[in-house]
């Protein structure tokens, strides 16, 4: 995640870079100091970042012909570099490891580790003399939540929406209002359902596959980075996956009558992310984790219906000041998926309005990553929808699509449905079309697939820091003619 004033991608020149360390404490951030302060057999979760990949890293690291193809014909040019993609010396990351309680994370993008250590072992580790700082890995914690309706669990019924008109080719059911407010059916009628799009959505697990609504949603991949297994379910170990359930049947759901995702023929990577029974339920390095792995595996859209804003103790926070698309490691490794030609699309965030700053969470913040606020049926502003501008004064969020009672399937029965709220429901709603897009016009830069998006949203004449350029529009951006290419696109401020 890592677009900054000063180029497209924040190279390993700068993470990893040698600086003259006259003491021990130079190399520990300050909201790493005052973690250490409290017991000191307690661990703590800590990025160690490198000076360099050392002398044994090796020549890149092997991605998918399909993460090649997708790189070339969507990536930024030259902003790669074969440092970030080089492995790390597995010296360096064996001594760390010797070291800790527990080694969670590698990222040869960020050129680091993270783990799980002592108040003692971390300063072990900082004096090793390839060690050039460390700091916390940040544990997430959203200020509201996503909402089940009342009494909506396992229904068959859904919002009370316009009748579907007839003459379409597919029956949407109780899901045609969250459709055909950003103009999905018609794009479906053209004969575009995601066909060929590799999606991968970063959640809190996704514990009912079996549902009717995912019966044909077809999944490639998944990893769970909490508990590093394959299982993105429930099982035996930790999180609960309803969240995860639920943002895939809006983006990729199928069931004529009932639930119809924008994107339903496309293929998935699910990534479990998000550690539901913390204190700090998700952590930025398992955000980070799975953007590598998805990355490599070919993904041409990241869906994450995870926005946060405020941390538990004792993790410092990110405030609204570090919403500035370069400070948040989430949004680093964002930045990071878009230099090599990946869309990304984040919830914007439930922290509602606040007319004293941002409420933004990382990484919606990103300079390249679409942003998704929340409205209701009407198109009117969700109270719950975070705002921006970002804390360098973008205009923030980038698009909206219905976030209010959100048509989706049931994490509990196999053939029930809920009606959810949040901008986690918008999110999919918006990355769905975004596949629709980067289907119709397969040779769209990252930046092409964001001009043509906003240029074609409801607002886009007068975009402003609360629902951005507006609700998205499906069919207008299909058919637009194609935005000029080669040149970054900037927001205006």
């Amino acid at each position: 995640m890592v677009v900054l004033r000063r180029g497209l991608v924040l190279t390993l020149t700068w993470l990893c870079a040698p600086t003259l360390v006259h003491a021990q404490t130079a190399r520990l951030s300050s909201s790493l100091e005052s973690a250490l302060a409290g017991p000191e057999g307690d661990v703590r979760k800590v990025w160690v970042y490198f000076r360099d990949k050392g002398p044994a890293s090796g020549q890149p690291a092997p991605v998918s012909a399909r993460a090649l193809a997708r790189r070339a014909r969507r990536g930024a040019a030259g902003a790669v570099t074969a440092l970030e993609e080089a492995p790390i010396d597995p010296s360096y990351v064996g001594a760390v490891a010797a070291r800790v309680t527990r080694l969670r994370n590698v990222s040869r993008w960020l050129g680091a580790v993270s783990v799980e250590a002592t108040p003692e072992q971390v300063r072990a580790l900082a004096r090793l003399p390839f060690v050039a700082r460390l700091d916390l890995v940040r544990g997430y914690r959203t200020r509201h939540g996503d909402e089940t309706a009342a009494g909506a669990r396992g229904t068959t019924g859904g919002p009370r929406v316009a009748a579907q008109p007839p003459g379409l080719s597919l029956d949407y059911g109780a899901s045609f209002g969250q459709l055909d407010q950003i103009h999905v059916p018609a794009v479906h009628d053209l004969g575009l359902h995601g066909e060929g799009m590799l999606i991968a959505l970063f959640d809190a697990g996704f514990n009912n596959l079996a549902h009717e609504a995912l019966a044909t949603t077809r999944i490639l991949a998944r990893h769970d980075f909490v508990n590093g297994d394959e299982d993105v379910g429930d099982g035996f170990d930790r999180g609960e996956g309803s969240h995860g359930t639920a943002t895939l049947s809006v983006i990729g759901g199928f069931r004529p009558g009932q639930l119809i995702g924008p994107a339903f023929a496309a293929d998935y990577l699910l990534a479990k992310t998000e550690d539901t029974e913390s204190e700090t339920p998700v952590e930025e390095d398992n955000w980070a984790a799975a953007a590598e792995w998805a990355e490599g595996l070919g993904a041409d859209l990241v869906s994450t219906s995870l926005g946060y804003l405020t941390f538990d103790a004792p993790y410092a926070s990110y405030t609204a000041a570090d919403m500035d698309g370069e400070t948040a490691v989430a949004t680093r490794a964002a930045e990071m998926l878009a230099a090599r030609g990946v869309v990304v699309v984040a919830s914007a965030g439930n922290a509602g309005f606040d007319a004293t700053h941002n409420t933004l969470g990382a990484p919606a913040d990103g300079r390249h990553v679409l942003a998704a606020a929340a409205v209701g049926a009407r198109g009117e502003r969700a109270a719950f929808s975070s705002v921006g501008p970002s804390a360098d004064g973008r205009i923030k969020p980038d698009l909206a699509a219905r976030g209010v009672l959100v048509r989706a399937a049931s994490p509990v029965l196999t053939s029930g449905y809920d009606d959810v709220s949040g901008t986690s429901f918008s999110c999919p709603l918006t990355a769905g079309v975004t596949a629709l897009v980067l289907e119709a016009h397969p040779t769209y830069t990252v930046d092409q697939v964001f001009a043509v998006l906003r240029a074609t949203a409801r607002q886009a004449a007068a975009p402003d820091t609360l629902l951005g350029w507006g609700i998205v529009d499906a069919l207008a951006a299909v058919q637009a003619p194609p935005p000029p290419s080669g040149v970054i696109f900037k927001s205006p401020r």
